[in-house]
């Protein structure tokens, strides 16, 4: 499969450069190395086994090709892997090689030690798009702009308090995230079937559980209550939250992307060099970010779908749900990291077009004011011909391409001249003014940045 120009493309370069084969195999070594040293620790194996073994294994170059074709025969990676260690280590030291563990306490402790530093890296980028969002927020909270409901103009509401829906999203999904890493992800160490069998020394009995803290701590991971073999609650809360993340970040590029049509123009992706080209088409300027973010996140989506299908395991092993997981949810952190790269930099460099959004305020004949018309009419009309009147007026101000306060005076002077002296021309401006029916936005604007700079 061509990776380099289908795949790789909508994921984090600097993430796919620390995501390796290799890096996958050092992690595993790290694994094993520090259950070494965390049994003689515990003196469940002979002192300067540890030391040794890291002297001959840390230098020993490992073939990450070889090892994938042990795959075949033996279900995952670690298999072929502890095969290798133990075959470049001398005789007295190969008892004590991967001692009480198996292969999925490898596996798993591995997956979890490459994907600590991409929580790192996924937390200072929602970090960055927070502080691209807040200046962006408060330049525009009173930018008066379409509110649109199923794709089509409601009632006005302010850019800034857009933005700082899209900030909250992100924040969120960021909080999210932070829950699971600040403790550190779980390490995975229970042997054959989850109950440390195989390991004897002083107080074996509570050996495995020992051994599992200690390792935990050697590795920065966490510990947890017990082995997670089939209890793959660790798994399912880091899929959700890159899901997650995935919808906040692709509701940001939806809703950029349909604000770029030529038709609306209200805002435009950073201009660059080449950027957002068209093979054919001189004239076009394709909102080409927004379409890497939600093409990566609609793939987050589908492993996501894999991992919860997955989630139930049988007995204490999964047979093919849990080797399902791997590759979902170390493409999920991959892919997240790419979309949030993205859309740091469309929030940093966001061209707004204000001018844009009053056009469009306007191109209905001001029918998206209709119902503030309808709140000044009715005391004197009731709510029926208020109403009537409001939406004729919208329509002739359409059609005659005058202002909605010149079609309401006109119709109202000539159907209801009783109103002349009770409703004037100031009233009919402010009713048709969108600027001056924006709800709560400034007060949303202020209370989302107060929220959002709290952490």
């Amino acid at each position: 499969m061509p990776d380099a120009l289908i795949q790789h493309p909508f994921m984090s370069q600097s993430g796919l450069a620390a995501s390796r084969d290799e890096d996958f195999v050092r992690a595993m070594l790290a694994f094993e190395l520090a259950l070494a040293e965390t049994q003689e620790a515990e003196g469940a194996i002979p002192a300067d086994v540890s030391r040794r073994m890291r002297a001959c294994l840390e230098s020993h170059d490992f073939d990450p090709g070889a090892i994938a074709e042990g795959v075949a025969s033996g279900g995952n990676a670690a298999i072929p892997f502890v095969k290798a260690g133990r075959a470049a280590l001398p005789d007295d030291l190969k008892p004590y090689w991967h001692l009480g563990a198996t292969s999925q306490d490898v596996i798993d402790s591995a997956l979890m030690l490459l994907l600590t530093p991409r929580l790192k890296s996924l937390d200072a980028l929602l970090a960055r798009c927070r502080r691209a969002a807040l200046p962006l927020m408060e330049a525009h909270a009173r930018t008066p702009m379409v509110g649109r409901t199923l794709m089509q103009q409601a009632l006005p509401i302010t850019f800034g308090v857009k933005v700082a829906h899209w900030a909250l999203g992100m924040e969120q999904a960021r909080r999210r995230l932070a829950t699971l890493a600040e403790p550190g992800l779980p390490v995975q160490f229970g042997g054959a079937v989850g109950v440390h069998s195989g390991l004897d020394g002083p107080g074996w009995e509570t050996l495995g559980l020992s051994v599992m803290d200690g390792l935990a701590e050697r590795l920065g991971l966490s510990a947890p209550v017990l082995p997670w073999h089939t209890d793959r609650q660790p798994v399912h809360a880091l899929a959700t939250a890159f899901d997650g993340a995935a919808g906040a970040v692709e509701k940001l590029a939806l809703d950029v992307s349909l604000m770029t049509q030529t038709e609306l123009g209200e805002v435009a992706e950073p201009a660059g060099e080449g950027m957002g080209e068209s093979s054919s088409m001189p004239h076009k300027r394709n909102p080409v970010r927004c379409a890497m973010i939600r093409g990566a996140c609609r793939q987050i989506h589908g492993h996501t779908t894999v991992i919860l299908n997955a989630m139930a395991q049988p007995l204490e092993r999964g047979l093919g749900e849990w080797h399902a997981e791997w590759a979902p949810l170390l493409d999920s952190a991959l892919l997240l990291e790419g979309a949030l790269e993205q859309a740091a930099v469309l929030l940093e460099g966001l061209e707004v077009h204000g001018e844009a959004m009053q056009r469009n305020l306007a191109v209905t004949g001001g029918a998206i004011m209709a119902e503030p018309v309808t709140r000044l009419l009715t005391p004197h009309l009731g709510p029926e011909q208020a109403k009537a009147l409001a939406a004729e007026a919208a329509e002739q101000a359409r059609q005659q391409r005058v202002p909605y306060a010149n079609a309401l005076e006109a119709l109202m002077a000539s159907r209801h001249g009783e109103l002349s002296g009770e409703i004037g021309r100031a009233d009919l401006e402010a009713a048709t003014d969108p600027s001056l029916y924006l709800g709560s936005s400034q007060a949303q604007v202020d209370r989302a940045r107060a929220w959002l700079e709290n952490r």
